[in-house]
């Protein structure tokens, strides 16, 4: 190494190796840090600093302190190197704050901080807890983050007075070689942002100084097998708009204004209140809105509505478009298309303001294979399961996560705190539990194989539901977790600790199921089909039940509820209200899909808006307000909710009537509320029809979706007297005409 000047003496710099200033130079050394920046001298160089900067193509290198300034001279391959005075703290030497004049050979000339003078932004404890996959603030740590430090010589130009801020980079990748910063901020030419590995957790780090929110960037990776990859942060919380796919800093600023609605949550039991969900797609409710458009309209209208909650189907940044979200890229950043980090902030928080809670679907099953994104990260199988068994989804072509793996349970466990927490989301719905739970799924004979004990169960991946419903639950108090889950797997809703999933809710796809079949039939044939729509009562309590009609049943050629009704026009929008008041008056919560709440007769298309046309119609509007009076009744109605679960709240009052297509039943609420619910599927009105009662005294007629106000014929029972005439095992009864698809509910008078 030649000797370097400064102000007025003679010392050698710091000794590199060749070769290591080579990999240095190319941005492919491990640890960039240790080379580039300033470090102390030893020895007879006590009492100075060596400072090294990359600078390619730079004809001038001057470093600056706040007590001078030292040319640099040209090492090895753009790396520039200059001796400067230490500065004494004491009996201590430390290296000063500097910054870093480059002159090119165009004449331009920038002043510029060096992000290889700052200590590591990621913690020991942080690095532990990850290995541990116990770090349950996961992403304050991992991704881009906008940080400031104070410092003597100001902004990260050298302006005084001010801090230095800029954003550090922190990102997981176990195998790579080197991974360095990429972004339109260095024209996506990473070799002066080299990032340093952090030990060997695998974590690699660097603060850049000087960068902003709203800075394009990507991890430029040279993974396992030598190639240079880019690659969209995994803890991304911004992203470009699709098909762009570069990640995008973030920096919040916005104040939440739902205290009120976050204290009740916190001391309130969803789960044992009355839960009715207005399920959408954000894309296409009504189409071209973003988030803050969204809040404007959407609240008002679900509001007026009286639904409870709004499901969005996952706002979680995807690729595709006809995914509908449920192939997610960008796990931490919401869906770019409708606005930005702040803006579904808004939109929730405006939600909330007017009194409803928020569903997400949540997506921890699988994720798809995009290069920029999680598959093979490293050049390995990372975020995905390395058995070629187990790693990839053979019906949807995406990779399944290796629930198996701590970083990797980690990054889905603390996902879902991220949104509850940060978001104020009230609840996730996740997605294709079923998948999750059985290592044959959708999978042929010799292409699975068992788990250690030779069963079929996903052993891994349940223990990653039991972990993320548990630590949900118990970090944010008034939340849900709800499962769709299809099959007959026992306890998804029982506690963990009883060996059950965890899960608050589940859907209830057998009665989905079931229902729709049943309604399909020509009401002359339904009589052969009666244990259709009484079989849900016989598991109604094997599980705390959801009862949806998701946008899974009016898509793909399956039709709108309106298309699935037989009969003429009239007889297909009473069905429609029949189903309604038989969905709120059956034992668990409600959902239903965007349109179903107008009978469109055109099933969903995610590529354009509900027909909110079809309001111009007054038989659609019938339907429209119906749903809100059956909101508006449910919620007023604790006989509707309150035993949802309880064998107690619900006692058939006839079960068996196929000839005439009847169901009557009762409700109760757990102070002895009574509601009970007569439904006729046949396209006969019934008169002088006998309904038993739990009760005598008087009785009235509170709801029937007959009513003309609803387009039906106006059929209506007055309030009358129950009859002591034994009927199906009750001492009172009483004679009613029941409308052709008509659901009546009745309550007692006092």
């Amino acid at each position: 190494m030649d000797t370097l000047t400064t102000d007025d003496h003679r010392t050698t710099a710091s000794h590199v190796d060749y070769g290591v200033l080579d990999s240095v130079s190319n941005a492919k050394f491990y640890n960039p840090h240790a080379i580039l920046g300033g470090h102390l001298n030893d020895g007879e160089g006590e009492g100075h600093v060596t400072v090294r900067t990359l600078r390619p193509l730079a004809k001038h290198v001057t470093i600056v302190t706040q007590h001078g300034e030292y040319d640099a001279q040209h090492e090895f391959n753009g790396i520039f190197t200059v001796v400067i005075p230490a500065q004494r703290n004491g009996a201590q030497w430390s290296v000063p704050d500097y910054r870093i004049r480059t002159t090119y050979a165009d004449g331009t000339t920038l002043v510029e901080d060096d992000p290889y003078r700052y200590l590591p932004t990621v913690g020991d404890v942080d690095v532990y807890l990850f290995g541990e996959g116990r770090h349950e603030r996961l992403w304050e740590v991992l991704g881009a983050h906008i940080m400031h430090f104070d410092d003597p010589m100001g902004s990260a130009n050298g302006e005084p007075g001010k801090t230095v801020d800029g954003v550090s980079f922190a990102v997981w990748a176990p195998n790579a070689h080197a991974v360095r910063v990429v972004g339109d901020f260095n024209y996506w030419d990473g070799r002066r942002f080299a990032m340093r590995e952090i030990g060997s957790s695998g974590i690699w780090e660097l603060f850049i100084p000087g960068l902003e929110a709203g800075a394009l960037y990507k991890y430029e990776i040279l993974n396992s097998n030598g190639e240079w990859k880019m690659k969209a942060d995994p803890m991304e919380r911004g992203h470009q708009i699709p098909p762009a796919t570069a990640s995008k800093v973030v920096d919040s600023h916005h104040t939440w204004h739902d205290d009120s609605w976050m204290t009740r949550r916190a001391q309130t039991d969803p789960h044992s209140g009355p839960i009715s969900i207005y399920e959408l797609h954000a894309g296409s409710w009504r189409e071209g809105l973003n988030y803050r458009e969204l809040a404007d309209q959407l609240v008002e209208y679900v509001k007026d509505l009286g639904f409870t909650h709004v499901e969005f189907m996952p706002l979680t940044q995807h690729p595709f478009t006809g995914s509908w979200g449920y192939q997610v890229t960008g796990y931490y950043a919401p869906d770019s298309r409708h606005g930005s980090y702040d803006d579904l902030k808004y939109l929730i928080d405006t939600l909330h303001q007017a009194g409803i809670g928020v569903v997400m679907d949540w997506v921890p099953a699988h994720f798809p294979k995009d290069d920029f994104a999680l598959g093979r990260f490293d050049g390995t199988p990372l975020y995905e399961d390395p058995d070629p068994q187990r790693g990839e989804h053979p019906d949807w072509g995406t990779y399944v996560f290796n629930f198996g793996r701590n970083e990797v349970r980690n990054f889905l466990v603390a996902n879902a705190l991220y949104w509850l927490s940060e978001f104020h989301i009230d609840a996730l719905r996740v997605d294709a539990v079923s998948s999750m739970l059985y290592l044959d799924y959708s999978r042929k004979d010799g292409e699975w194989h068992p788990n250690i004990y030779g069963g079929r169960e996903n052993l891994e991946a349940i223990s990653f539901l039991q972990e993320a419903t548990a630590t949900a639950y118990r970090d944010n108090p008034g939340i849900m977790m709800i499962a769709e889950e299809s099959t007959s797997w026992q306890g998804v809703t029982a506690p963990t600790d009883a060996g059950g999933l965890g899960f608050g809710l589940k859907w209830n796809m057998g009665w989905m199921h079931d229902t729709l079949e049943y309604m399909q039939e020509s009401p002359i044939n339904r009589k052969y089909h009666h244990d259709e729509i009484t079989f849900s009562m016989v598991y109604a309590y094997s599980e705390h039940y959801v009862l949806p009609i998701s946008h899974d049943e009016v898509v793909h050629g399956k039709g709108s509820l309106m298309e699935r009704m037989p009969g003429d026009d009239w007889q297909r929008f009473a069905g429609v209200r029949a189903l309604f008041a038989y969905q709120w008056a059956h034992p668990g919560k409600k959902l239903t899909f965007m349109g179903n709440e107008l009978a469109q007769f055109e099933e969903w298309n995610n590529n354009h808006s509900i027909d909110w046309d079809c309001l111009n119609w007054e038989d659609h509007r019938g339907v429209q307000r119906l749903v809100a009076d059956l909101n508006a009744l449910y919620k007023r109605m604790p006989a509707l909710w309150s035993q949802d679960f309880d064998p107690a709240g619900f006692q058939w009052l006839t079960s068996d009537d196929s000839d005439h297509n009847v169901l009557s039943f009762a409700r109760f609420g757990n102070n002895g509320e009574a509601v009970v619910v007569v439904v006729n599927f046949s396209g006969n009105a019934w008169s002088d029809y006998q309904v038993a009662l739990p009760q005598g005294g008087s009785w009235k007629e509170v709801l029937t979706t007959d009513d003309s106000r609803y387009g039906g014929s106006n059929i209506h029972n007055d309030s009358f007297v129950a009859d002591e005439e034994p009927y199906h095992s009750r001492e009172w009864s009483v004679k009613l005409t029941i409308p052709a698809l008509g659901a009546l509910f009745l309550v007692p008078e006092d």
